[in-house]
């Protein structure tokens, strides 16, 4: 039997502080209690097993190994990479499951899981069930085998089937933050024209330079800089893990995901005219009305990696993307997010541009709106915070999504309230035409947060130009 702390079962994966919260007798037993749950689903019983560069990911790989092992489940070792190269081990050796040792944009001394099973998301339920597998201590188990496999030439060369030639060499720029993508980033940009310069590319735990977290104003400083000293068309910068990107056009502007959204969801309309083009509920109205334009279909979807991969592979859908950076493409690809990929795809797309990337930002309608507004709320009383709002909402007869808490429309713009789904916190964000009507925006959302027995926050801070 095995307890687990109770903070680190979380919706889309398991996460914690190394030393405090999470340790390697939890990661051995997240083996056997995930082998078992493998074996009980079928024959094919093997399982991939991958990590990033954290100091403390060698030590939690092992200790999955043996709990797999001790399951009696076979592992295949893909060693160190990033979380798309795993997710790509998966659906290319047909195996059962995968575990990717990563803490992705989190400090260095936190650390977790990231899970597939039978080719699907391991999320929300799946996660309860492990938990409740380990205290009950119900696992199977017998002996297996490990093998070591690398997969990095393959996964390279499908990297390198998203880039489309024809377009004009670019200077790229391009930070991988001393994460885990850094080793196939420099592979894969030395197979790719024109003029590319790495920063931070060393695999490095410590993550010396910044923090790993492209939606960080502040980690893309280093970036701008660079863009501005060599001239280059555009920076991209890559997550901890490498599953999210963010990028910088050649004036050093940061283009959220949902803004460089609009140009990969132009190119796979053409291919699929018509097709659902999913963004989560966070994103903003101009990619909505940008997607409906251009012929295809926009898609409200809830926030979380493994919501919106479900969601993809319901629907038929070719293309999907959070404003966190995580871009998954269905169309010539496998439907996971994989911010290689998704960078290797924007730059071929950047390149056949008439002009530079900054003048085709420049075409956007501009729209004004606040961050990502995140404010603390115990977990037993978020959800019923986000149901006293919608009820009176309901009542007033507002004109409003529920795909994920309320997203609010209003003659202004809209505004957003949902509960996290791993944090004791709530996140809002609103969007409008002008400041004056983002700040009307803010105090309709501060009103009905007082009406449900909370004192707001500054909901305006800062607000940025979307477009």
């Amino acid at each position: 039997m095995h307890q687990f702390h109770p903070s680190i079962l979380r919706e889309y994966d398991i996460r914690g502080i190394i030393g405090e919260t999470l340790s390697t007798a939890d990661a051995r037993a997240i083996g056997q209690a995930f082998g078992t749950m493998v074996r009980e689903e079928g024959r094919e019983t093997r399982v991939c097993v991958g990590r990033d560069g954290r100091l403390s990911s060698p030590e939690l790989e092992e200790a999955v190994v043996e709990g797999l092992l001790a399951s009696g489940t076979a592992v295949i070792r893909i060693g160190l990479g990033p979380t798309p190269m795993l997710y790509f081990a998966q659906k290319t050796l047909g195996t059962a499951g995968a575990i990717q040792i990563t803490g992705s944009h989190n400090p260095p001394n936190h650390n977790g899981f990231k899970m597939m099973k039978g080719g699907k998301p391991f999320f929300g339920d799946d996660i309860r069930a492990l938990g409740e597998m380990a205290a009950s201590g119900s696992w199977a188990s017998g002996s297996a085998t490990v093998q070591t496999v690398d997969v990095r030439a393959d996964y390279l060369k499908a990297l390198l089937g998203g880039f489309s030639a024809g377009g004009k060499d670019l200077t790229v720029v391009w930070d991988p933050g001393n994460g885990a993508a850094g080793d196939m980033l420099q592979a894969l940009v030395a197979r790719l024209p024109g003029r590319h310069v790495v920063i931070n590319a060393a695999i490095d735990g410590h993550f010396p330079n910044h923090h790993p977290d492209p939606t960080d104003p502040h980690t893309l400083v280093q970036l701008q800089e660079a863009v501005a000293s060599e001239k280059a068309a555009l920076g991209i910068a890559f997550d901890g893990d490498g599953d999210r990107l963010g990028v910088v056009d050649d004036r050093g502007r940061i283009l959220w995901g949902d803004q460089f959204m609009v140009l990969l969801a132009k190119e796979v309309l053409a291919a699929h005219p018509g097709a659902p083009i999913i963004a989560d509920v966070k994103a903003s109205q101009l990619l909505f009305d940008q997607i409906a334009a251009m012929g295809g279909r926009p898609v409200v979807g809830r926030t979380g990696h493994s919501l919106i991969k479900t969601l993809m592979a319901e629907i038929g859908s070719p293309l999907a993307g959070e404003m966190s950076g995580h871009i998954f493409f269905a169309d010539r690809y496998y439907g996971f997010d994989d911010a290689l990929y998704a960078a290797t795809r924007l730059l071929s797309i950047v390149a056949r541009l008439p002009g530079t990337l900054g003048e085709w930002f420049d075409t956007l309608p501009r729209l004004v709106n606040t961050p990502e507004l995140r404010f603390e709320c115990a977990d037993d009383a978020k959800v019923g915070v986000i149901e006293t709002v919608r009820a009176r909402l309901k009542k007033e007869g507002a004109e409003m999504s529920e795909v994920d808490g309320v997203r609010v429309l209003r003659p202004q713009g809209w505004w957003l309230l949902r509960a996290s789904n791993t944090q004791a916190v709530l996140v809002a964000r609103a969007e409008a035409k002008t400041e004056t009507d983002l700040t009307i925006l803010t105090k309709d959302l501060a009103d009905y947060l007082v009406d449900a027995g909370l004192t707001p926050p500054d909901l305006m801070t800062t607000p940025t130009s979307h477009g």
